[in-house]
């Protein structure tokens, strides 16, 4: 089974990215399955009804989030009528929170994968531990199928190594996001799973993490809020595929991926 997983989706221009390069993508590396960060899909903070709406319908089967998915409140009546189980917020959210932290995918081929969305606890607020949280999570999930893809969405990349190596041979992948920068230590973990501190994102390429230069320069500068919108020109899309085996879970490559369109 080969999956892609989508760095963060920035406003518009991130949807943009996805409608332009995402058909290709999938016919050329013979994609089965998408996974996407959405936090940040409407205007570049949050995700609201309809934004989350036109993603499944360009092709990403599912939907992962983290420290700004309450940011539209319109979300919460979706996700509490809807029970949607394919937009996802973080696990280790208090069990009070609307919606689930984890998913389970039929494929076309009879099999089922599994998502699993957590977020970190360094620079970010105190949360449940996402740890423990994967490992009750995990345990369950594996009695129904071998492939777990998790998306660890945090601030700090030794909290996402962590989370790579304590769930190495337990799941199939763990991706990190949030940061928008895409890094470059894609490798498969000694017990099979696939492994990349932060997928990237998509959206704006002439931008800070996706917004316009100018607001983020002025906001260093003068320590005072300023109002953050998406930045503009061309967009990237960027994240990892990885080649699962759908008998025994584990990965047998990892890929990052960066495109462009508009330049």
């Amino acid at each position: 089974m080969t999956l892609l997983f989508l760095g963060d989706v920035v406003g518009r221009p991130g949807r943009r990215a996805i409608r332009a390069l995402l058909p290709a993508i999938v016919e050329r590396e013979g994609v089965d399955f998408v996974v996407a960060n959405c936090e940040n899909v409407s205007g570049g903070a949050g995700v609201d009804p309809e934004s989350a709406e036109e993603l499944f319908e360009l092709g990403v089967h599912v939907l992962t989030s983290g420290n700004h998915v309450w940011r539209r409140k319109e979300l919460v009546r979706y996700i509490e009528e809807k029970r949607t189980d394919r937009l996802l917020r973080p696990a280790n959210f208090p069990e009070e929170c609307p919606g689930r932290g984890w998913t389970l995918y039929p494929l076309p081929s009879g099999k089922s994968v599994a998502v699993v969305n957590l977020i970190g606890r360094t620079f970010l607020e105190p949360v449940d531990c996402p740890f423990r949280a994967a490992r009750a999570i995990v345990e369950r999930l594996r009695e129904k199928t071998p492939m777990v893809v998790v998306d660890m969405h945090a601030e700090a990349t030794s909290e996402k190594a962590a989370m790579g190596w304590y769930l190495d041979g337990k799941v199939s992948a763990v991706f990190g996001s949030h940061t928008h920068v895409q890094t470059a230590d894609e490798r498969i973990l000694p017990g099979g799973t696939a492994y990349l501190t932060d997928a990237g994102m998509c959206g704006p390429r002439d931008s800070v993490i996706g917004v316009k230069p100018e607001q983020v320069v002025e906001r260093f500068l003068k320590r005072m809020p300023v109002r953050f919108e998406p930045a503009s020109g061309p967009v990237l899309l960027q994240g990892v595929v990885a080649v699962l085996d759908e008998e025994t879970g584990k990965a047998t490559s990892v890929r990052r991926i960066q495109e462009t369109f508009g330049a």
